[in-house]
């Protein structure tokens, strides 16, 4: 909000003084806290109390995967059939969880006509699916093809005792081409089974909710709810186009997502026209986007942490913060930055896991919001071309699987664009690079309090004072610890639970059923409120000479080569036995 002159506040804004009960209630970092919380007890009070019907077969897969597991020295057909009939046991697949994803839903995929995206007519739907209908029939008659050699390859196998190493190699080779194939058909004939719908109710349904829900928060701290509600339609409005970006055919394949576009929507606005007055106080970047990582915070589990063993935790925890360092000495030293905000902003951002980083970066040193934007845009132009650029470099060198994955997964920056590189190179890699994100992802409130208390004690030091610990409590992003005490919460629940139910109930029902596509939502639009919020008349003092691009390309390139050198000595090396597990 303006002060009494009119002047907008610096990006972040820290009071000097102790915590007050009133703080809880009216500082946008606490209120973040229990707007994410209030989301994270409502999810898990929709989906615990209904898991699915078919959870009661978990341990008749389970036995019948570990009877294959014991009889052969391959996964069998029987085994890969167990499995993926447990996988398919999911809380968000009943009627009430895919009620919430309708709700939920962003605009789908379009080529040529945007309100494709919104809205599809039966016929529409019908002549869809007459068009991809042949090519879903040729992949299910490949797959039924591929299942009868694999059936032939194993039956041969057993008949050996399974002690025949050429049979069992053959019939592990029929069995993993069947696998192939069957994924092949499953997204041929998910393109032929096209839907009528029409996603405008929902996008109207689910902007009144936001608004209410965001605005009661806005009031209870002291702002206008009216002035909220008004101004917020055009917030979402920008935030849905955004989406429709992402999902244009051309857009989707070159990997240039939402985060991209919201920006630059926004940006359309504020520098022409510019932002109306009467939307501004729903222009809410820190709020929107602080209560979305509350909800991230959730996401961290630490059994998944866990799962992936000392190489993936060594890769994450040990690259990450030399890079770091490295890019914020380089800054300061050899092109000698201006700006040791703006350095450490984009420091934090190229080097840990993008946005969120920068977010929480910028709040502990003051960073400035242009600072913080310019760090945000160079980090979504970098992620768009890494996300294309490195599984076809992976690809290009013959790099395998878990390497490439443990490489994508520390270096690009968004946690979409890890999902979707690592999936284009394989099923292992996507694998190792969410898992690895994951644990890169808990070095967010690291940096924050690290940079916090570096800060404190070197940047804005006067010479001959001590650390004011209270100063490092104040300046610290608060929204950091709702991060942290859900990433705990969750933890334990999904303990308690055991892999299997927790895999169905957390994973598959309260978060990807309704947290994590609310999060998604709140990024949207923290990023439009960004480009709002931005004039392109204040980034030129901080491109002057080209520092940051300078900077960025500097520390990603030193990023990509160091964490592909420690991923092969760490999972080929020292650790080759958790490497064979994966």
């Amino acid at each position: 909000m303006a002060d009494k002159n009119g002047k907008e506040p610096e990006y972040v804004v820290i009071e000097s003084g102790k915590t007050s009960f009133r703080d809880l209630y009216t500082k946008e970092d606490w209120m973040a806290i229990w707007m994410g919380f209030l989301l994270l007890i409502i999810g898990l009070a929709i989906y615990l109390p209904q898991p699915p019907e078919k959870s009661a077969e978990i341990p008749k897969y389970n036995a019948t995967m570990k009877e294959e597991a014991a009889k052969a020295p391959f996964k069998t057909i029987e085994w890969y059939n167990a499995s993926s009939a447990k996988k398919g046991i999911r809380a968000r697949d009943q009627e009430f969880g895919k009620t919430i994803q309708n709700f939920f839903a962003a605009p789908g995929k379009w080529s040529e006509n945007p309100l494709d995206a919104v809205y599809r007519s039966k016929e529409q739907a019908d002549a869809m699916n007459a068009k991809a209908k042949e090519a879903a029939d040729k992949a299910k008659a490949a797959e039924d093809g591929a299942l009868a050699t694999a059936k032939t390859a194993q039956a041969a196998a057993a008949a050996a005792g399974f002690k025949d190493t050429g049979l069992n190699e053959a019939a592990d080779k029929e069995i993993k081409a069947w696998q192939a194939a069957k994924e092949k058909s499953s997204k041929a004939k998910g393109s032929a089974s096209n839907k009528p719908f029409n996603r405008i109710y929902y996008l109207i349904g689910l902007c009144a909710i936001l608004a209410v829900f965001f605005g009661i928060g806005k009031a209870v701290m002291g702002e206008s709810f009216g002035r909220f509600v008004l101004g917020f339609p055009v917030v979402f409005l920008l935030a849905v186009l955004a989406y429709m970006a992402e999902t244009q055919s051309l857009m989707s394949y070159w990997g240039f997502g939402f985060p991209l576009w919201a920006i630059i929507f926004g940006l359309l606005i504020s520098n022409t026209v510019g932002t109306p007055k009467w939307v501004q106080p729903a222009v809410a970047t820190e709020f929107f986007i602080k209560t979305g990582l509350v909800l991230l915070g959730a996401e961290i589990l630490f059994n998944k942490i866990l799962a992936i063993g000392k190489p993936g935790i060594f890769v994450a925890w040990v690259c990450t913060p030399i890079t770091l360092i490295l890019t914020y000495w380089f800054g300061q030293r050899v092109i000698k930055m201006p700006s040791k905000t703006l350095n450490i902003t984009i420091s934090a951002d190229m080097s840990v896991c993008g946005v969120s980083a920068a977010i929480a970066t910028a709040a502990a040193c003051r960073a400035k919001k242009e600072e913080l934007t310019l760090a945000i845009g160079l980090s979504m132009v970098f992620t768009a071309i890494c996300m294309v650029a490195q599984p076809a470099f992976a690809k290009l060198v013959g790099l395998p699987q878990i390497l490439a994955g443990a490489w994508m997964g520390s270096t690009i920056d968004s946690t979409g664009a890890v999902a979707a590189a690592g999936a284009f190179y394989g099923e292992k890699a996507l694998y190792v690079a969410a898992t690895i994100k994951m644990i890169q992802n808990v070095l967010i409130g690291v940096t924050a309090f690290c940079v916090a208390v570096y800060w404190c004690a070197k940047v804005e030091c006067a010479p001959g004072t001590k650390v004011s610990w209270w100063e490092v409590w104040y300046r610290f992003p608060k929204f950091v610890i709702g991060f942290i005490v859900a990433s705990i919460v969750f933890s334990f629940i999904d303990q308690g639970m055991g892999k299997d139910m927790s895999t169905v109930m957390i994973d598959q029902g309260v978060l990807r059923g309704f947290t994590r596509i609310a999060r998604e939502w709140f990024f949207a639009l923290a990023f439009t409120s960004i480009g709002l919020e931005t004039n392109f008349r204040e980034f030129g003092p901080y491109f002057k000479g080209g520092k940051p691009l300078t900077l960025y390309v500097f520390g990603q390139s030193f990023q990509l080569m160091l964490t592909l050198v420690v991923a092969y000595i760490m999972f080929y090396i020292i650790f080759p036995e958790v490497t064979a597990g994966i």
